[in-house]
């Protein structure tokens, strides 16, 4: 079994910005890459970010061009996301999760563990 978790202060101010981690928890190794997506109600679910493991790549939502930015520790299977400039539009449940592919980390069907989510509320 794979357990995703993020962690992280949900609560931000306008034009703050916001920190999450995700904890991977993968004993055999079988995770590929780790991406961050999120959901506002009545929304679909909405790529941001993703890492892999082996080559440290990172792919961008064009979306989120220069207000994020994610990194990776491959010996600790974790990492964290930052987003600057933050509006209440923003404010959305954030997912972490993990993928056992070897390509299409940029989609969600990638994707096999997820993380519960964290809720995160972004205040004017």
């Amino acid at each position: 079994q794979v357990y995703v978790e993020e962690s992280g202060e949900g609560l931000v101010q306008a034009g703050g910005s916001l920190r999450l981690s995700c904890r991977v928890s993968d004993r055999t190794f079988s995770t590929t890459a780790m991406g961050w997506f999120r959901q506002a109600p009545g929304k679909e679910r909405e790529f941001i970010a993703a890492i892999s493991w082996g080559g440290g790549d990172t792919y961008y939502a064009d979306s989120m061009k220069g207000r994020c930015t994610i990194s990776g520790d491959n010996s600790k299977i974790s990492g964290f996301l930052q987003m600057d400039s933050l509006k209440p539009e923003d404010s959305a449940v954030y997912y972490c999760a993990a993928s056992q592919s070897t390509y299409g980390w940029r989609f969600e069907s990638s994707y096999d563990y997820w993380g519960q989510g964290i809720q995160v509320a972004v205040s004017s």
